[in-house]
């Protein structure tokens, strides 16, 4: 059975599509995975160049509402925000979810410097997600192993 995962942010705009693609790529057919945003607007073009290098193409990627998915009535195993709460009052929220996480991130749209030194902070970011990805990754992987060992254990005894 797939985990299905949704990220979240204010703008779907970079921080919960570079998620969703990271997740996607690294986690493959183990997980079904969306993002969506509180106030959709477009993808960051920056975002589009740093995942380029990441072997992700989101140049035809378009961003949507959360409300959206809501008024379809998907439901989601994990949603996971990726706002930065110190500066994102309006970091949505979305109902009904079994395990809500949070990845405190800072957004793209606040770097400010020359577009190679937002460049640099966009790839510092995409690092920081690729972790949070990768760990979720690990830690579901290893539930699923316990799960695993634990029902052959009781097969056995």
């Amino acid at each position: 059975m797939k985990i299905k995962v949704l990220f979240i942010c204010i703008h779907n705009a970079a921080r919960s599509q570079i998620a969703e693609a990271l997740l996607k790529k690294f986690g493959g057919e183990k997980y079904e995975v969306a993002s969506a945003g509180y106030l959709p607007t477009t993808i960051n073009p920056l975002v589009v160049k740093i995942m380029q290098e990441e072997g992700v193409d989101l140049s035809e990627k378009k961003t949507q509402s959360v409300f959206s998915l809501i008024q379809a009535g998907n439901f989601y195993g994990y949603v996971i925000t990726v706002c930065n709460r110190a500066k994102e009052t309006e970091c949505p929220v979305f109902p009904g979810v079994t395990k809500k996480l949070h990845w405190d991130l800072e957004d793209p749209e606040d770097y400010a410097g020359t577009e190679e030194e937002k460049l640099d902070k966009i790839r510092a970011l995409k690092d920081r997600i690729k972790q949070l990805v990768l760990d979720f990754i690990n830690e579901h992987d290893e539930a699923r192993l316990n799960a695993l060992n634990k029902s052959q254990l009781n097969c056995n005894l």
